[in-house]
C-alpha cells in the first residue's frame, strides 16, 4: 500500500480479493455518505501503518459480517459500512489502539453532537 493512501492498481486487485464483498467500480471503493470513506481510509492508514495485515482484517470484517448475521442481519448489502466500522472497532480495540471505553466514550460524544445539531447541518463534535 502506498503511503499517500492512492492505491494502485494491483492494490485494488488485491483489496478485492481480500474483501470481495467491498462496493466497488473499476475505479475503486464506492460510499453512499462520508462516514463511510472516513472508515475506509482510516481502515487504510492504519493498514499502511502497520497495525495489521490484510488477512487480520478479512478475518475481523468476516466475523463481524457473520455477528450481523447470526443477529438477523438480512444482508441486503446495505450494511456493509455498518459491519466494517464494526471490525474497525474491534480490531482497534485488540490491537491496543483504542479502549472500550474511549470507543464508548465517543460514541456518547457523537450521539450528544447529533442530537444537538439541526436536520440537514454537519455534525461537529
Amino acid at each position: 500500500m502506498q503511503t499517500d493512501m492512492q492505491p494502485t492498481e494491483m492494490d485494488l486487485h488485491d483489496l478485492r480479493a481480500a474483501l470481495p464483498g467491498l462496493p466497488c467500480t473499476e475505479d475503486g471503493p464506492v460510499f453512499n455518505a462520508p462516514w463511510q470513506a472516513q472508515a475506509f481510509a482510516m481502515t487504510l492508514a492504519l493498514h499502511a501503518r502497520g497495525a495489521f495485515t490484510w488477512k487480520e482484517w478479512a478475518h475481523t470484517l468476516h466475523e463481524a459480517m457473520c455477528d450481523a448475521q447470526s443477529a438477523g442481519d438480512p444482508d441486503h448489502g446495505d450494511t456493509y459500512y455498518v459491519h466494517w466500522l464494526t471490525a474497525l472497532e474491534r480490531i482497534a480495540t485488540a490491537k491496543g489502539l483504542v479502549s472500550a471505553g474511549g470507543l464508548l466514550q465517543r460514541r456518547n460524544e457523537w450521539d450528544a453532537a447529533a442530537r444537538r445539531t439541526p436536520h440537514g447541518r454537519p455534525i461537529e463534535l
